[in-house]
């Protein structure tokens, strides 16, 4: 069995799309498809149905896909360990993350792996809440940096930082010029906000009936750099956000922020590990190099301003 056929094999079940795939991995579908088919001869039937819309595991792949997942774990982990018996660090870890934890995280993260770990080979996936929880259930990504609601108190999860909810409009606004703003002036304001179903906006919306009003969506956007851009082109439209994703933004002039209180929608940023396996060397290099660099930032996911 070649491992990296598969990797390819579990990766197509986890998108359900040949073409995502080829897209990734920059490559034409038909590749990717006959990768699959010569894989689905040497596994003696078929793993996929083929749709208009993807392909989706048969019964057998079903099975496969189950058996297959432990067995690569398994055998990266030797390859891991065995390396490591030799005194180097070698592999990939697939990290899974916040688009606020893009940078400059990331970006020092792979620095410091280059100084000590030059072996390590990084696989960052971005995505939001539920997406990653799914991510790293299934095996697809080693660990992922995410929300949670309350503290982490199990030892698949280690908390990394907090990070509080703030009002953000273009500069010059008055509203969002005082440090903090209770929730409750989020009342008759146009908002930019993420679409339904989602856990955050959940949270926002269950804070605004607590306080007795529903929240005015003018727009309606998931991606982070959609809502800070509109908030900063339109007058008189906000959006609510994290501190992660508007810092940089803020430090330059381009956006103005305003913390919210009462209530303060606290969220905890976790590093999130699988329930079940033990974790590569590397996995672990990774983990403890991630925990170092938000420590040393005074738990914070961006390094403090020089000085």
């Amino acid at each position: 069995m070649n491992p990296a056929s598969v990797r390819l094999f579990l990766e197509v079940a986890d998108t359900g799309s040949l073409s995502k795939v080829a897209l990734r991995r920059q490559t034409v579908q038909s590749h990717i498809s006959r990768q699959i088919a010569d894989f689905e001869a040497s596994c003696g039937g078929r793993l996929f149905h083929r749709t208009g819309r993807g392909v989706t595991l048969t019964e057998l792949g079903e099975r496969a896909a189950r058996r297959l997942r432990a067995w690569l774990h398994d055998t990266e982990q030797l390859e891991s360990e065995m390396r490591a018996d030799a005194g180097q660090l070698l592999g990939e870890v697939r990290l899974g993350i916040l688009p606020s934890a893009a940078h400059p995280l990331m970006t020092r993260l792979f620095e410091q792996l280059q100084r000590e770990h030059p072996g390590i080979r990084l696989s960052i996936a971005e995505a939001q809440g539920a997406e990653l929880d799914l991510m790293l259930d299934t095996g697809a990504v080693d660990l992922a940096i995410l929300f949670r609601a309350q503290q982490p108190n199990g030892r698949d999860e280690t908390a990394l930082c907090v990070a509080h909810t703030y009002l953000v409009a273009a500069p010059g606004d008055a509203l969002t010029q005082a440090p903090v703003l209770p929730f409750e002036q989020l009342r008759d304001l146009r908002l930019v906000l993420p679409r339904r179903p989602g856990q955050w906006r959940q949270t926002l919306d269950e804070a605004a009936r607590a306080c007795g009003f529903r929240l005015d969506a003018a727009v309606e956007a998931d991606s982070l750099t959609a809502q800070k851009e509109l908030a900063a082109a339109v007058p008189g439209l906000y959006a609510v956000l994290g501190p992660y994703a508007v810092a940089e933004a803020v430090a330059a002039g381009r956006l103005q922020a305003s913390q919210l209180v009462e209530p303060d929608l606290c969220r905890h940023v976790v590093l999130a590990m699988p329930s079940q396996g033990k974790l590569s060397a590397a996995t672990r290099a990774v983990a403890t190099q991630i925990q170092a660099l938000t420590e040393r930032w005074g738990h914070q996911l961006t390094e403090p301003a020089p000085g």
